[in-house]
């Protein structure tokens, strides 16, 4: 399938690696129900826990397609949203080392995805070079949680509704940007799609005429876990989400495409994801 886009919005950043295969050895993992322990020291607070329910087991699940739109922004932020228009929404992310199931201090949170038209920031193809805008890094605090705040993502056809991310182990934040460091997961999260529904119904997002994708329908959406890989969601399309999700990962583990390369290093040959969107494909 295809990660594409064309065009749109404001400012600038750089570019970086490509993904890990699907089951790829010791790579990554996300907290899912199941057997297992619930580990009380990863709960923060039942607000902020989407996990209090996911955190019942540390299981692997497989890494999915970086996608062609990858770029390795080394400014870390907070608010990605560049003034974009769209539903708001605060992702709460946090990693957890699944070899001692405890939070990850320190980890780089790395979120890219489509604006409200289904466009990309920074993509020649897209008409958006130099713009970054719904790009971000965060680091996770002690209790392993990363707050970025941008808005929902829109669709393009060949694609379920996501958001693209990677989490950078041993990267240092100098100045304002982040050095260093190793991919041990790339993944994509996904939301439910009365969630989507309800969003894609109110404008901007309402003028948007490309054919929707069902998560039934994207293959992708399977490979990373179905249901296990959506967004827990709290608030609604008028007033707002925000979303949360517990993810899980061997902080050794270096993904067998790309997870070896550094922040700001473009790797070689990615792999794309298949389909084709409003003409874009890669």
């Amino acid at each position: 399938m295809s990660d594409e886009q064309p065009d749109q919005s404001k400012h600038r950043l750089t570019r970086r690696q490509t993904l890990g295969v699907a089951g790829a050895a010791g790579s990554a993992v996300v907290l899912g129900g199941g057997a297992g322990k619930v580990i009380s020291a990863l709960i923060e607070d039942p607000d902020e826990v989407t996990a209090a329910t996911a955190a019942k087991s540390c299981r692997l699940t497989p890494e999915v397609t970086e996608g062609p739109f990858y770029v390795a922004l080394d400014k870390i932020r907070r608010d990605i949203t560049e003034s974009k228009p769209g539903v708001p929404l605060t992702l709460k992310i946090r990693v957890v080392d699944v070899k001692r199931c405890a939070p990850i201090h320190g980890a780089a949170i790395d979120i890219w995805h489509c604006d409200a038209g289904g466009l990309y920031s920074d993509e020649a193809s897209n008409g958006t070079s130099r713009q970054t805008y719904l790009r971000g890094v965060q680091l996770t605090n002690k209790k392993g949680y990363a707050t970025l705040k941008t808005v929902y993502p829109g669709h393009y056809t060949g694609r379920a509704t996501h958001i693209h991310l990677k989490v950078h182990i041993g990267g240092k934040a100098r100045g304002g940007t982040l050095r260093g460091g190793h991919v041990s997961h790339t993944g994509q999260l996904f939301f439910a799609e009365s969630a989507n529904s309800s969003v894609y119904a109110l404008a901007p997002y309402s003028s948007d005429t490309a054919q929707r994708t069902l998560n039934s329908s994207d293959s992708i959406y399977s490979q990373a876990g179905g249901s296990s890989a959506e967004v827990s969601l709290k608030g609604s399309a008028s007033s707002g989400f925000v979303g949360m999700i517990v993810l899980g990962v061997n902080p050794k583990a270096r993904p067998a495409l790309g997870g070896s390369t550094g922040i700001g290093v473009r790797a070689g040959a990615p792999q794309v994801e298949l389909g084709a969107a409003r003409g874009r494909s890669g």
